[in-house]
């Protein structure tokens, strides 16, 4: 079977992307998913997506992790799906699309490599010991650390992801240190399992954490560094809930192509 494929990334998490509309999701099953976001023997990606059509959206966003298995929501894979529908003809420069955790808003910039992703509102956040515990669309764990650059994250991230607390579910494991004018953030993901360049619902999540550690109240524009480039969290936090959360970064198509299974 030839699949037609497209490879977008987003600071410099990576998917694959297929246009699924005219197609039954359960001609492609787990394995081959799994072989497909293989980077050795397969495209090689963090993740994969379907694009389908849904009554009353613009599209259907319906993501795999590395791992071939169903995910949780996706931030930056629900940008680079953004600019993926573009790409298709799907919209023009706003939309309203269905995902795993609800309905997104989306607006893309003309040049259509920025995408700006509404996320869900969040209006719990929980401590373990000193880290923050929240779901932002997908379970994560925020701790803050010093001397980010250099530290075993992969390391660091397995041993809290395959703890007693959070092996049977996974948590994706995320790590920050201040800097001067943004926040910079790595990132342990569950269903990659290994670090990744990048992390939306967890970039969102770490903004929140330090927002509400730092008792940010109002509107909070919050830059992020990750390994893969420069993202920025909107939101608006009345002390208890996080509302109009906005995960702003490029989304880039990356090549094309066909790949038999």
């Amino acid at each position: 079977m030839n699949i037609k494929f497209y490879k977008y990334q987003g600071a410099g998490n990576d998917f694959i992307l297929i246009d699924h509309r005219e197609a039954s999701l359960k001609n492609i099953d787990t394995k081959a998913v799994a072989q497909l976001c293989d980077r050795r023997f397969g495209i090689g990606a963090d993740g994969l997506m379907f694009l389908l059509n849904s009554d009353g959206y613009d599209f259907e966003m319906v993501y795999h992790n590395a791992d071939g298995n169903v995910g949780s929501m996706c931030g930056n894979g629900g940008r680079c799906i953004v600019a993926f529908a573009k790409h298709l003809g799907i919209f023009d420069t706003e939309t309203n699309f269905l995902a795993v955790d609800g309905p997104h808003y989306a607006k893309i910039s003309a040049e259509g490599n920025w995408v700006e992703l509404q996320m869900i509102d969040v209006d719990t956040i929980n401590n373990d010991e000193e880290a923050f515990v929240l779901n932002t669309g997908s379970p994560h764990y925020v701790k803050e650390v010093e001397g980010l650059e250099t530290m075993d994250v992969y390391t660091e991230g397995y041993n809290i992801r395959n703890n007693e607390t959070y092996k049977t579910n996974g948590i994706n494991v995320n790590f920050v240190e201040k800097k001067p004018d943004h926040f910079f953030v790595r990132t342990f993901e569950r269903g990659v399992e290994d670090e990744t360049y990048a992390c939306g619902t967890g970039v969102t999540a770490v903004a929140m954490a330090m927002a509400k550690k730092q008792n940010q109240i109002g509107q909070v524009v919050t830059p992020i560094v990750v390994l893969g480039g420069n993202m920025e969290i909107n939101f608006s936090y009345d002390g208890q809930k996080f509302t109009d959360v906005f995960l702003c970064g490029p989304a880039e198509k990356v090549f094309e192509g066909e790949i038999n299974l």
